[in-house]
C-alpha cells in the first residue's frame, strides 16, 4: 500500500494515472528532453548541473525491477479524478495485465509497509504473520490510499473499494499550487518513460522529499549518469571511424595521454620552416644579442598566452573550435566571431607560408632545375623565382586539398613521419655543433676584399691559376674582366683587392661568437661584407650586373625580424584542439602546452647562440647559400649529411600545410554552425561524417591568395598580425575573467594570475606594432567590422560573456543593455535578496545575516536587502526611514555592497511577497531570497511567524527563486573572524539545482571560510552500489574543478522506531490542541506542558514480544531517544511482526497519520545520520525539503524541518529552483 501512495507510477504498464499523477503528462506521452540542453553555439550541449541537466532517465537498476515487480496475478486499480479504475468504463487500456512474480525481498518490504499503512488501529492477523510473508495472497487488489490530512487514521481497503479518489479539501480549486513545487511540466527534469519505470521512491527513508521526487530526484540515481557523461564534437578519430565504417559507431572513449595528445602535436606546429629557412639568416642581421630578445619576447608571449589558454581550458570542457570556442564562450558572440575569423585567417595564410617554405626548399635546395620559368638576365631571376612559386605552390596545393578531401585519415597517418622527420633533423642539427667543436666541416667562403662572392659561377676561389707552366686566368677573373689577361678590363674594386677564402663554419670553439654578437643591418641590394677584412675603396661602388656578388634581397631592421620570426612559435593550441581525443583534458593541455613552449623555447634560443658560435656572419647573412653553391646554410652544418635536413625540412613543411588545411576548415565550420555571421552558414555543411566540404573549398580560395605573393618573408608577417591578435584577446578573456571572480570560473589549472594576462595581453599588443603598424591597425579594422557586424545582426546567441559583468557597474546604457535579456544559465550567480527582520526600534534582529552576506558574496552578483514594516505608508514613513538608515549603517559596518529596499504593509505576509516579486530593476533582480529561520515560532502568541515562514517557502518556489535558509544565524561567524581549520559539510539528499555545490565554492573564497575544508555526502540506499557512488561522485566533482572529499552514507531500511511514534505523536497531539482551543498564552503552555509531562511519563512502557508458543517475556524498558534509535529488534519476524510489536508498546499508535510517520522517520534517522557525521563541522548545507501540498500540515512541516536539524550549530537549509547551474563546460 505505501508504494501505491509514494511511487504512484510503479506500474509502466498501467492505464489509467494515479491520483498524484493525474494530469500529468507520462513517460512517452509527455515531453521530453535529452541530456543537457543543445548548446546554440553548436559546439556541443552543454552538461550543466541544474536547468536541463537530467532529463532523460536511465534503465532501471536491477534491484529496482525486483522491487517493483507485480505479485502473480495482481490486478491494479490505479484511480484518476474520473473514478474509472482499471478495466471499468472510462478506465484507460485493457483491464488484464501480465503476471510478474515478485522477488522474496520486495515480498517481505511489501509486508512491512502494508503493516505500517494499515488502517487504524487493527492489527495484522497473528496466524499471517507467523507464517511469514512467503504464504501472501495470490490474488489482492492495490488502491492508493491517500493520507488524511486531519491526522486521523487512514480506511483500510475495504473502505476504499469501490469509492472515488480523493479530492483536493473542500473550498480549494482542483489544481495544484505553483509555490507547491516545480510543476511538471516546467521542471527542470521532465522524466521520460525509462525513468517512470525506475521510480525514483526511495522507501520510507526519503519520505520526507517524496512529494518532489519527479522534478529533485535522488542524487543516487543520476550520479552514474553526470560522471560518465560525454558528448563532445567529433575530433579527428571519430572522422577517421566514420570513413573506415562507413556509419558512426559507438565512439570509443578517449585514450590519448600528454604525451602523444598534446606534447607532440604542438612540438610539430611550433617548429616549422622559420628554423629551417630563416632562423641563421635572422642571426646574422640582427646579431646573437637582438636575436635572442627577439625570441625570447615571442617566446614569451606565447608562454604567457599558454598561461591564460591553460587557465580557460580547464575551466570545464572546451570541444572542437579551440581559441575560438575559449573565446566567444568567455567574451561573447562578438569578440569570439571577430577573432575566430581572424585566427581562421591566420591558419589559413600559415598554410600558404608552409606551401611556399616547401616549394623554396625544392627550387632552391633539392632541384634548381625543376624551374618552369628560367630568367635571361640576373636582374630577373628574382622575379623568375617568384612565378615559379606561384605556379608550383598552386600546384602543391591542389594537390594537399585534395588529400585533406579524399580522408583525414591520411593525414593524422602521415603525421607522425613528419614529426619524426622534424626531431631527426633538430637532432641532426645539435651533432653538428658538437663534431665542430673537435672536427668543423670543409665550407670554404670566397672573398673579394670583404665582400661575399656567389660560387654559383666558378669553382676556385682565385685571380688565375698555374697550368702548364703558365699562368692561367680562372672563371673568376673572367667574371669581372672582359678580356684576357695582356690587355684586360677589369672592374676596378676586383682589380684593387685580393681574393680570400676563408671557412664558412669554423666551428663552436673558434670564439666567432664575438663577431656575431652585434647587429648587421642593410638595405634591399647592398654586399654582404666581413667584418673585419680589410677592403681598398673604390670611388664609386660598382653594381654592375651579373657580377657574382651576395647581395641582400630585402632592406632587414629589427622590428621587420619580429613579424617574420613570430610565426615560428605559433601553434600552441593545437592541444586544445585536441580536447576530444584527450583521456584527460583538463591535466593534459596545460602540462602538454607549456611543456612543448619550454621545450621549442629551448631550442630557438639555443640555436641562435649555438649558430652565432658556429657560423661566419657572412655566411650566416647569406639568405639564400649562394656562397654555399646553393646549398642550405643549416644543412652544411648538421651531422652526418646535409640532406638530413633538407629532406627534414622539406617533409616537415608539407606536414605542416596539411595540418593547416585540416584544421582551418574545422575552425571555419565550428564558426558558421554557431549562427553568429549569417553569411557563412554555408560553410557550416559538409560531408555525412561532418567533414568540411565547403569549408574546405573557401579555406584553399584564400590561401590561394597567400601563394600569389609569393614570398615567404612578405606571407609571415600577415600570420604574425592574426595570430597575435588572437593571443591577445586570449590574455584578455582570462584577465576579464579573473578580475570579475564569477562563480563559473573554477579553473583547475592554479598557476595563473590577471597580472599575468594582462602583461601577456600588453605584449601582443605592442610586437602587432612592432611588426607592422598598418597591418595592425587593417587587421583591427577587420576584427571591428566584423565585431560591429555581427553586434547589428543581432547575435542572438549570448554565452555568459564576461563583459556583461562589467556592464553591471555601469549606469543607464549597462541597465538597458542587462535588460536585453537573461544572462547564460551556465554564468548564473547568486543575486541575492536578503530578508531582515526588525524588533519593535526597527533595529535589525539578526546582524549576522548580513555577515553570511558578504562571506557569500565571491559571486560579484547582486545584493539587495529588504524588510517590511506593518502598516500604512502614511503613518509609518518616519519609521521607515529610520529602519533604513539603521539597515544602511548596519550594511556598512558589514561591508555588504548592495542596495536597500524597504517596503511598508499592511500585515508582513504581502509585504514579503511583494518584495520577492518586484525587488531590482531590469535585469538587476534576485533570484535568490536569504532568510533566517524563525526560531521562537513555537513560543508565538500567534501562528503568523511559521506562517509567514512557509508562504515565503512557496512563494520563493512560485517564482523560480532559490531559497537560503540561516538556522542559527547568531552563531554564524562575523567578517572579522577566521576559522583556522574546520569543515564545510554538504549533504546532497535530492537534485534540485546547483546552488548546493555552488555555495561552499563561494564561501571559501572570503577570508572567513578560506582554510574550511569541504566535504560532500551523500545518501545511498539499499539497492545502491555505494562504491560505484563514490567513484562516480569523485569523478563528477573532478569535472566540475571543485576540491572536496567525498563520502557515501548508507541508510538501511530499517523498521520506524518508537522515539519516530513518539514524536509525531506528540507534534499532532499539540498542533491538534492548539488549533482546536482557543487559550490564552499561559493556558496554552499549560497544557503543552501538561501534553509533555503526560507523554514523558509514558515513554516508560513494558515491552512485550512474541517470541514462540511459550509465555512471552516481559522486560521493563526506559525509551530514550539514544536507546529507540540504536535499538535492533533482535529475532524479528519477517513481514508486518516488527509493527506488531510497536502497535502492542502503543496502542494509539495505529491512529496516527501514517504520512507523518514516515516523513518523522526520515527527518529523524537523516538527523541522526548527519549528527554522526557531521557535529563538529563549522557549517552544514542540506537540502530544504519543500512544503506540503496539503497546506493543513504546515505546522508539522516546521516540525519536520526542526527535528532535522537539531543538534547542529550552523545550518544553511537550501532550495534550489531547479535553474542553478554549476557546469563542467568552460
Amino acid at each position: 500500500m505505501l508504494w501505491a501512495k509514494a511511487c504512484p507510477r510503479w506500474d509502466d504498464s498501467a492505464g489509467a494515472e494515479s491520483p498524484l499523477a493525474a494530469g500529468e503528462p507520462r513517460g512517452r506521452g509527455g515531453p521530453e528532453r535529452r541530456l543537457g540542453r543543445e548548446d546554440p553555439g553548436g559546439a556541443g550541449p552543454e552538461h550543466r548541473l541544474g536547468e536541463g541537466a537530467f532529463a532523460g532517465g536511465a534503465p532501471p537498476r536491477p534491484a529496482a525491477r525486483k522491487l517493483f515487480r507485480r505479485p502473480r496475478g495482481l490486478q491494479v486499480r490505479s484511480r484518476g479524478r474520473g473514478g474509472a479504475g482499471r478495466g471499468e468504463p472510462g478506465g484507460g487500456r485493457a483491464a488484464r495485465t501480465p503476471p510478474l512474480r515478485p522477488s522474496p525481498a520486495a515480498r517481505r518490504r511489501s509486508a512491512g509497509r502494508s503493516g505500517a499503512r494499515g488502517a487504524g488501529p487493527t492489527r495484522p492477523d497473528p496466524s499471517r504473520a507467523e507464517r511469514g510473508a512467503d504464504a501472501m495472497p495470490t490474488n489482492f487488489t492495490v488502491v492508493p490510499v491517500e493520507a488524511r490530512a486531519d491526522g486521523g487514521q487512514d480506511e483500510g481497503p475495504e473502505a476504499t473499494e469501490g469509492a472515488e479518489a480523493p479530492g483536493p479539501p473542500e473550498g480549494e480549486p482542483d489544481r495544484r499550487s505553483p509555490g507547491d513545487g516545480n510543476p511538471r511540466e516546467n521542471s527542470p527534469f521532465i522524466n521520460h518513460s525509462e525513468m517512470e519505470q525506475e521510480s525514483f521512491c526511495e522507501g520510507k527513508n526519503m519520505a520526507l522529499f517524496e512529494e518532489e521526487m519527479d522534478s529533485n530526484p535522488m542524487v543516487s540515481s543520476l550520479l552514474n549518469k553526470l560522471a560518465n557523461y560525454t558528448n563532445l564534437s567529433q575530433g579527428v578519430v571519430e572522422h577517421e571511424e566514420h570513413e573506415e565504417d562507413g556509419k558512426r559507431r559507438e565512439v570509443k572513449s578517449p585514450r590519448m595521454g600528454t604525451f602523444i595528445g598534446v606534447y607532440l602535436p604542438c612540438l610539430q606546429n611550433i617548429l616549422g620552416v622559420i628554423l629551417f629557412l630563416r632562423l641563421t639568416w635572422i642571426v646574422g642581421a640582427a646579431g646573437v644579442l637582438e636575436s635572442f630578445l627577439i625570441v625570447f619576447m615571442c617566446c614569451t608571449c606565447t608562454m604567457l598566452t599558454a598561461i591564460s589558454m591553460s587557465a580557460i581550458a580547464t575551466n570545464g570542457v572546451v570541444p572542437a573550435g579551440g581559441s575560438y570556442y575559449m573565446i566567444s564562450r568567455s567574451l561573447g558572440p562578438e569578440f569570439g566571431g571577430a577573432v575566430g575569423l581572424c585566427f581562421y585567417l591566420g591558419t589559413t595564410f600559415a598554410g600558404a607560408m608552409y606551401i611556399l617554405g616547401t616549394i623554396e626548399i625544392f627550387l632552391t635546395y633539392i632541384s634548381p632545375s625543376a624551374a618552369i620559368i628560367q630568367a635571361e638576365t640576373a636582374e630577373g631571376e628574382a622575379a623568375a623565382m617568384l612565378h615559379n612559386m606561384r605556379v608550383y605552390g598552386t600546384c602543391t596545393l591542389v594537390l594537399m586539398a585534395m588529400v585533406v578531401f579524399v580522408g583525414v585519415k591520411y593525414v593524422n597517418k602521415l603525421a607522425l613521419v613528419f614529426l619524426a622527420c622534424v626531431v631527426l633533423s633538430i637532432l641532426a642539427i645539435y651533432a653538428g655543433v658538437i663534431k665542430t667543436a673537435f672536427d668543423p666541416p670543409d665550407v670554404p667562403v670566397c672573398l673579394l676584399g670583404n665582400r661575399t662572392l656567389s660560387r654559383r659561377g666558378f669553382d676556385l676561389c682565385a685571380k688565375v691559376h698555374t697550368a702548364n707552366n703558365g699562368t692561367m686566368p680562372t672563371a673568376l677573373w673572367r667574371l669581372f674582366c672582359n678580356n684576357s689577361m695582356s690587355s684586360a678590363s677589369c672592374d676596378e674594386y676586383f682589380a684593387q683587392n685580393n681574393v680570400t677564402e676563408i671557412q664558412g663554419i669554423p666551428g663552436v670553439a673558434s670564439g666567432v661568437l664575438l663577431d656575431n654578437l652585434w647587429s648587421t643591418y642593410a638595405d634591399k641590394g647592398a654586399f654582404v661584407e666581413r667584418k673585419g677584412m680589410p677592403s681598398v675603396p673604390v670611388p664609386e661602388e660598382s653594381r654592375a650586373s651579373g657580377l657574382p656578388y651576395v647581395l641582400t634581397d630585402i632592406m632587414t631592421y629589427f622590428t621587420m625580424l619580429v613579424g617574420i620570426y613570430f610565426p615560428s612559435v605559433t601553434g600552441i593550441m593545437a592541444g586544445s584542439n585536441r580536447s576530444g581525443d584527450l583521456r584527460d583534458a583538463q591535466k593534459s593541455i596545460p602540462t602538454g602546452t607549456i611543456l612543448a613552449i619550454v621545450t621549442t623555447s629551448f631550442i630557438y634560443l639555443s640555436c641562435i647562440v649555438l649558430f652565432g658560435a658556429c657560423i661566419e656572419g657572412v655566411i650566416l647573412r647569406d639568405k639564400f647559400g649562394e656562397a654555399l653553391q646553393g646549398k642550405l646554410v643549416i644543412g652544411m652544418l648538421a651531422w652526418p649529411s646535409p640532406w638530413v635536413i633538407v629532406i627534414g625540412s622539406f617533409f616537415s613543411t608539407c606536414g605542416a600545410g596539411l595540418q593547416s588545411l585540416t584544421g582551418a576548415p574545422r575552425l571555419l565550420q565550428a564558426i558558421a554552425r554557431d549562427g553568429i555571421i549569417p553569411f557563412l552558414q554555408v560553410f557550416g555543411h559538409g560531408k555525412a561524417n561532418g567533414e568540411p566540404t565547403w569549408a574546405l573549398l573557401l579555406t584553399a580560395l584564400i590561401c590561394e591568395t597567400g601563394i600569389l605573393i609569393a614570398s615567404l618573408d612578405s606571407v609571415a608577417p600577415i600570420l604574425s598580425m592574426f595570430f597575435l591578435m588572437c593571443y591577445m584577446f586570449v590574455n584578455l578573456a582570462c584577465a576579464v575573467q579573473t578580475l570579475l571572480r564569477t562563480p563559473n570560473w573554477r579553473p583547475r589549472f592554479r598557476y595563473y594570475h590577471w597580472a599575468l594576462s594582462f602583461l601577456g595581453m600588453s605584449l601582443c599588443l605592442a610586437l602587432m606594432f612592432i611588426c607592422s603598424w598598418y597591418y595592425a591597425l587593417f587587421a583591427m579594422l577587420i576584427a571591428g567590422c566584423i565585431y560591429k557586424y555581427i553586434e547589428y545582426r543581432g547575435a542572438e546567441k549570448e554565452w555568459g560573456d564576461g563583459i556583461r559583468g562589467l556592464s553591471l557597474n555601469a549606469a543607464r546604457y549597462a541597465l538597458l543593455r542587462v535588460e536585453h535579456g537573461p544572462p547564460h544559465t551556465k554564468n548564473w550567480r547568486p543575486q541575492v535578496l536578503v530578508m531582515l527582520n526588525l524588533d519593535e526600534e526597527q533595529r535589525v534582529k539578526h546582524p549576522r545575516l548580513l555577515s553570511l552576506t558578504t562571506q557569500l558574496k565571491a559571486g560579484k552578483g547582486l545584493t539587495i536587502v529588504g524588510s517590511v514594516l506593518e502598516g500604512t505608508y502614511l503613518d509609518k514613513h518616519a519609521e521607515a526611514q529610520r529602519a533604513e538608515e539603521n539597515i544602511r549603517s548596519l550594511m556598512g559596518t558589514e561591508r555588504t555592497k548592495g542596495f536597500c529596499q524597504l517596503v511598508v504593509s499592511s500585515n508582513l505576509r504581502d509585504g514579503m511577497s511583494h518584495l520577492i516579486q518586484s525587488a531590482g530593476l531590469g535585469g538587476m533582480r534576485h533570484n535568490t531570497v536569504l532568510m533566517a529561520w524563525p526560531g521562537s515560532w513555537k513560543q508565538e502568541d500567534n501562528t503568523s511567524s511559521w506562517k509567514n515562514f512557509v508562504e515565503t517557502v512557496r512563494d520563493t518556489t512560485a517564482a523560480q527563486q532559490a531559497l537560503l535558509v540561516a538556522k542559527n544565524v547568531d552563531l554564524f561567524p562575523q567578517n572579522q573572524e577566521r576559522f583556522s581549520d574546520g569543515d564545510i559539510d554538504v549533504w546532497w539528499v535530492v537534485h534540485d539545482g546547483g546552488l548546493l555545490m555552488l555555495l561552499p565554492f563561494l564561501l571559501r573564497q572570503h577570508k572567513v571560510w578560506r582554510k574550511c575544508r569541504m566535504r560532500i555526502f551523500t545518501v545511498a540506499q539499499v539497492d545502491d552500489n555505494s562504491i560505484q557512488m563514490k567513484k562516480d561522485l569523485q569523478v563528477f566533482l573532478y569535472h566540475l574543478r571543485i576540491s572536496a572529499e567525498v563520502e557515501v552514507v548508507e541508510m538501511v531500511e530499517n523498521d520506524i522506531s518508537a522515539f519516530t511514534y513518539e514524536k509525531t505523536l506528540m507534534m499532532e497531539q499539540r498542533s491538534q490542541m492548539l488549533k482546536q482551543m482557543q487559550l490564552s498564552k499561559t493556558e496554552q503552555e499549560r497544557e503543552a506542558q501538561l501534553i509533555h509531562d503526560r507523554n514523558t511519563a509514558a515513554h516508560s512502557v513494558v515491552a512485550t514480544r512474541t517470541q514462540a508458543p511459550s509465555t512471552p517475556d516481559k522486560v521493563q524498558m526506559t525509551w530514550t531517544k539514544e536507546k529507540l534509535i540504536a535499538e535492533k529488534y533482535k529475532n524479528k519476524e519477517p513481514g508486518v511482526s516488527g509493527f506488531k510489536d510497536l502497535f502492542s508498546l502503543k496502542p494509539e499508535w495505529g491512529n496516527l497519520n501514517q504520512s507523518n510517520v514516515r516523513r518523522m522517520h526520515t527527518a529523524v534517522k537523516l538527523n541522526g545520520v548527519v549528527l554522526s557525521k557531521s557535529q563538529g563541522a563549522q557549517l552544514v548545507l542540506l537540502n530544504m525539503p519543500g512544503p506540503p501540498k496539503n497546506r493543513q500540515g504546515d505546522e508539522n512541516y516546521m516540525e519536520f524541518l526542526e527535528v532535522l536539524t537539531e543538534g547542529l550549530d550552523r545550518v544553511l537549509l537550501v532550495r534550489g529552483s531547479g535553474r542553478e547551474v554549476v557546469t563542467i563546460y568552460s
